[in-house]
C-alpha cells in the first residue's frame, strides 16, 4: 500500500472509533510506531482536525467528516462473502440488519462493480449442518439485543433450556461477550442464579427481554480471558480424547459430537468408542459428566484427572 493510500485508511480508521491507538494503526498496516506518528502528523498538516491524548490515542474532532466512503471491487466482494455467511451463521435478527447494510451498499457502487458482484451472487454459497429445526420453541432472534446489553451493559432476562437436565428456567444475565463456534452463537455471562460465569447457546434461549437494570463490566473479567480460561488450552495443539459412551445413551447424541471435534468411531460390546480432537479437555469434560456413568474415557489421563477435580467440588459444593 503506497503512503497516500494508508494515510486515506487511516483517516477512515480514526473515524470509526472514538480512541484509536496507535498501536492498533500501527497493527493494522504493519508499520512502525515512528510511522504511525510522522503519518498522523502530515495528515494534522493537510487540516484534518486530530486530537491525542497522552496514553491513550488519537481521536478526530468532533463536527469533521469525510466524505461518503466509495468502496473498491475487492471489497465489495469480501462483504458479499459476509453477507453469505451472516445468512447461514448468524440469527434473523443480525440477518436482517446485515442485508439492510449490504443494500445500502450496493447502492453507492460503480455501476460496473454492480454487475461484478451480480455475477459472483449466484456463484458463492455457504452450507450449513443439519439440525432439528427448533424455531417454535426457540426463535434464534435475539443477538441484537444481546449486543444492545453488552454495549449499554444492560441485564438480560432470558427464559433458557438446559440440555442436561431437560428444563427451562429464567436466568437474569449480565453479558460480558459473544462468539461463534461449532455453528452456534454463546452469550457468556454472568448468571445470577448460578452466581458464577456461564456459557448460554443463543438457539437454546427461548425468550428474551433487555431489562432496564445497569451493572459494572469493570467488576468482571473480560469475554477474551473467559475464553482464554475456558476453551483454549493449546489452539495449535488439539488433544486426542477417546471416550466409549453405552449404546443407549450413544444413539441419542446426534449431532452435539461433531461440536467437540468428533472424528471416528468404532462399535464394540454394548458401547461405542469414539475419538475426538479438540482444543480444551475442562471444556470437553463438562459435556462428558452431563453424560454421567454412560461415558468412559479412555485417555487421555488429563482428562480423567480434571473430573476428578470437577465431581470433588460439586460435591464440596451441595455437601
Amino acid at each position: 500500500m503506497n503512503r497516500i493510500d494508508r494515510l486515506t485508511a487511516i483517516l477512515v480508521q480514526l473515524q470509526g472509533k472514538k480512541i484509536v491507538k496507535a498501536q492498533e494503526i500501527a497493527d493494522r498496516f504493519d508499520i512502525s510506531l515512528r510511522t504511525v506518528y510522522r503519518d498522523v502528523r502530515a495528515l494534522m498538516e493537510a487540516g484534518v482536525p486530530i486530537g491525542a491524548e497522552a496514553g491513550t490515542g488519537y481521536y478526530i474532532v468532533d463536527g469533521y467528516h469525510l466524505p461518503p466512503v466509495m468502496f473498491n471491487r475487492t471489497e465489495a466482494a469480501a462483504l458479499l462473502t459476509g453477507e453469505k455467511l451472516m445468512e447461514k451463521h448468524s440469527d434473523r435478527s443480525n440477518q436482517q440488519q446485515f442485508s439492510s447494510a449490504m443494500q445500502k451498499i450496493r447502492a453507492v457502487l460503480r455501476g460496473s462493480d454492480k454487475d461484478f458482484l451480480e455475477s459472483l451472487d449466484e456463484n458463492i454459497a455457504v452450507l450449513r449442518d443439519n439440525r432439528p429445526d427448533n424455531e417454535q420453541q426457540f426463535p434464534n432472534r435475539f443477538l441484537s439485543d444481546i449486543q444492545e446489553g453488552l454495549a449499554n451493559q444492560k441485564v438480560l432476562s432470558v427464559e433458557y433450556y438446559s440440555f442436561y437436565n431437560d428444563s427451562i428456567s429464567r436466568r437474569e444475565i449480565e453479558p460480558i461477550g459473544i462468539f461463534h463456534m461449532h455453528s452456534s452463537w454463546h452469550l457468556i455471562g454472568w448468571c445470577r442464579l448460578r452466581n458464577d460465569y456461564r456459557d448460554f447457546r443463543a438457539d437454546r434461549i427461548k425468550s428474551l427481554h433487555l431489562t432496564d437494570q445497569g451493572f459494572d463490566k469493570s467488576k468482571r473479567i473480560t469475554l477474551q480471558q473467559y475464553i482464554s480460561k475456558e476453551y483454549v488450552s493449546d489452539p495449535d495443539q488439539p488433544s486426542l480424547i477417546r471416550v466409549r459412551i453405552a449404546n443407549e445413551v450413544a444413539r441419542w447424541l446426534g449431532q452435539q459430537k461433531y461440536y467437540y471435534g468428533f472424528v471416528q468411531e468404532k462399535v464394540g460390546d454394548g458401547h461405542v468408542e469414539m475419538d475426538f480432537l479438540f482444543h480444551s479437555l475442562h471444556y470437553f469434560s463438562r459435556w462428558m459428566l452431563m453424560l454421567g456413568k454412560h461415558a468412559t474415557i479412555v485417555e487421555p489421563e488429563d482428562l480423567k484427572i480434571i473430573i476428578r477435580q470437577q465431581i470433588s467440588e460439586l460435591g464440596e459444593h451441595y455437601s
